[in-house]
């Protein structure tokens, strides 16, 4: 699978050929880049999107807190965003942050700023830019909630910037073109005391804890909830709590988490979500739909 870094446009960041991904992704599994690009920032990505040729496939990876990445790995070159974008910066009741920003930073920063309507990040595993691609919420909040607007990259190293309307969101999903590579959003939030939007922030943590199984190898929510249903409620109704192929497993403590036990395959893991998913339609005639992304070759 390998492709001379040399085909490539120069760079200020690096490439790397056949990099692994399985240490960058929660699951721990599957397989490696292509060419893994390490940009300097975001005028880099510019660069190498206005000159990369143009039958070289570029996807972008955060954190790997909602991926699943096959075992083949992933063709063509994977864009995983620096620290460089990930600073936060606080104006009245709006917050900036880069696309490489922790969801989980923005909401204390916000708290600390006294600035609330943001704590549901807290419960959000990943980054600013992957959850403005899947609309990431939980709680009873989304990102629509607290949206104003965002930048972001095109395929031809063109900055562009969303507002809502173009951002089309809808629940875990936005109508922003899929070549889009976002660099950063801006947020607004309320006033209020930053104890109280600290004490909220910090029971959504004690409840996510005790409920869902987050210090383990997982890709959070494997599937979307149907219109006026839970998946979890389906998934368990199925009899799949605890299901395993392999060394992947549904959870036995939340029922729409799959959780690598040990050293499951990609494929053991996205194929054991399948079976969740036939079992939930022969049961309920429900198809659930993934959440989770997956990406790569199997």
């Amino acid at each position: 699978m390998t492709r001379p870094c040399d085909a490539l446009p120069p760079v200020r960041g690096s490439y790397t050929t056949d990099a692994p991904l399985k240490d960058l992704v929660w699951f721990r599994a599957g397989g490696p880049a292509q060419v893994l690009f390490r940009p300097a920032d975001a005028d880099d990505i510019g660069t190498f999107l206005a000159a990369r040729p143009a039958d070289v496939p570029v996807s972008v990876i955060g954190v790997g807190s909602n991926l699943l990445i096959r075992d083949g790995g992933i063709p063509g070159v994977v864009i995983r965003l620096p620290g460089t974008m990930g600073k936060v910066a606080i104006d009245g009741t709006r917050i900036t942050a880069g696309a490489a920003a922790l969801d989980a930073n923005v909401a204390k920063l916000a708290a600390d700023a006294g600035i609330a309507g943001l704590e549901f990040l807290r419960g959000i595993p990943g980054t600013v830019g992957g959850a403005l691609r899947m609309n990431a919420g939980c709680y009873g909040r989304e990102i629509k909630d607290v949206f104003i607007r965002a930048t972001a990259i095109d395929g031809k190293g063109n900055r562009v910037v969303l507002d809502a309307a173009t951002m089309g969101f809808t629940y875990r999903h936005t109508d922003a073109p899929e070549d889009l590579i976002f660099v950063e959003a801006v947020f607004e939030g309320t006033r209020d005391d930053p104890a109280a939007i600290r004490a909220r922030m910090e029971k959504l943590v004690s409840d996510r804890e005790a409920s869902q199984p987050v210090k383990t190898r997982t890709g959070g929510s494997t599937f979307k909830n149907p219109p006026g249903g839970k998946a979890w409620a389906l998934i368990d109704e199925a009899g799949c709590r605890g299901l395993l192929r392999g060394q992947a497993q549904v959870s036995p403590l939340h029922c729409n988490f799959l959780i690598n036990t040990g050293e499951a395959s990609a494929a053991d893991i996205e194929a054991l979500g399948e079976e969740v998913r036939a079992r939930v339609k022969e049961k309920s005639g429900v198809t659930l739909e993934w959440e989770i992304k997956r990406v790569g070759i199997a």
